[in-house]
């Protein structure tokens, strides 16, 4: 029994032993944390929230849009929601359509209050949104898209019967494209919708200008918009293009100082 004592000890106080023992033992404690590190990353997380069918924007969420399934954590990140009720209640947001099969992001999902009108958001500093009423046909087919820029075009009978036609104005961004429920035209990808309003910005004193020539019946005025041609500046402005077409409106309408003065009286 001593002669074994006196042996072991001799063997654990061997460096070569000593050597070996502690490479074993790094290998071992390497071994252990990359086996955890796989199973922490492959061993699946249950009852992930995704879609069950393809959902439009401006969506509200509800329980049967929404299937679960097993997901390997090395997939999530922070920025998935992990179970339904995070999901149940929230909208997909502007301008987002979630596929089916795709788990929730929390920057494609917003809460009711938070769901913004693009059209009105990007509406420049200074500037007034201004409702242009079209159809198909005034539209080309449907071919004019937000970020599009249109001239609009106007027509109109002098009291001697002679017809006038020309630009207004030009270089027009289009902000948005809605239908007659106010619903974006271009945001859903399974509805056929038919544009009856562009929304763009325009400053305010275009914007009195297109209002007063809008209600000129009695002129036969009619506005249509036309896709501008040539290269538009990203950081042009909208500018009056006929002054004698300014000129045939102001004509015929009460100016505004004219306006501001009985108002002050």
């Amino acid at each position: 029994m001593n002669n074994f004592m006196i042996s072991l000890q001799r063997f654990f106080k061997n460096k070569n032993t000593v050597t070996i023992l502690g490479v074993i033992a790094i290998i071992a404690i390497l071994f252990a944390g990359y086996t955890y590190q796989i199973k922490k990353a492959v061993n699946p997380v249950h009852d992930i929230p995704v879609a069950s069918t393809t959902i439009q924007p401006r969506t509200k969420i509800t329980a049967d849009m929404i299937t679960t399934v097993d997901v390997a954590p090395i997939v999530l990140g922070a920025n998935v929601y992990t179970t339904k009720t995070q999901v149940i209640g929230k909208y997909s947001n502007v301008n987002t359509i979630i596929p089916k099969g795709s788990m929730f992001y929390k920057e494609s999902l917003v809460r009711e209050d938070e769901l913004p009108d693009s059209s009105f958001v990007d509406v420049p500093d200074g500037q007034i949104p201004y409702n242009f009423p079209v159809n198909m046909d005034t539209t080309y087919g449907n071919s004019i898209f937000p970020g599009n820029y249109i001239d609009i075009y106007m027509k109109a009978e002098t009291e001697d019967g002679t017809l006038i036609v020309g630009k207004l104005i030009e270089n027009v961004k289009v902000l948005a494209v809605k239908d007659s429920s106010g619903k974006h035209v271009f945001e859903n990808s399974e509805e056929s919708r038919i544009p009856s309003t562009l929304i763009f910005g325009v400053d305010p004193e275009i914007n009195i200008l297109l209002r007063k020539a809008s209600y000129m019946n009695n002129f036969s005025v009619e506005l249509f918009p036309v896709p501008h041609g040539g290269t538009v500046p990203t950081t042009g402005t909208t500018i009056v293009s006929s002054q004698t077409l300014k000129d045939f409106i102001n004509a015929r309408t009460v100016q505004n100082d004219e306006l501001n003065a009985n108002a002050g009286a």
